[in-house]
């Protein structure tokens, strides 16, 4: 005597798939980062008055070899402020800040003029610092 088998049917469950695409984007849009500049290096000078720094448009470092990056990218000193107007666009002010991190050791040669092309576009400049621990 031949038992006929059951057949089952295998179904993906479509309830789930919009909650777990909705986790996955918020996964992936807490973890993204709009400046990734964690592959530079460069230590910050050190002072005894710090404030806290505060929402930023714009990063530009000055790392170990005297090298500047804009949002993590290289980028030449004379293309800073066109790129910078770029980003900063029509920007309020009080929302045109821009963090400068330069290396200890750079002198005064290397951040001037990124100085000078912030200031050039009306952009808010805070110079990262590290806190002095005697």
């Amino acid at each position: 005597m031949k038992i006929p088998r059951k057949k089952y049917e295998a179904s993906v469950p479509s309830m789930a798939m919009g909650d777990i695409a909705f986790l996955l984007l918020i996964f992936f849009v807490i973890l993204a980062r709009a400046q990734d500049d964690s592959h530079l290096q460069w230590q910050p000078a050190k002072t005894e008055l710090l404030d806290q720094a505060k929402f930023s448009k714009a990063g530009v470092v000055v790392d170990v070899d005297n090298k500047t990056y804009l949002n993590g990218q290289e980028i030449g000193v004379g293309q800073l402020a066109v790129e910078l107007d770029a980003i900063l666009g029509d920007a309020p002010v009080g929302e045109r800040t821009v963090l400068l991190k330069v290396h200890k050791d750079a002198t005064a040669v290397y951040f001037e003029p990124i100085i000078e092309a912030v200031s050039e576009v009306g952009g808010d400049l805070i110079h990262i610092l590290e806190k002095h621990h005697e």
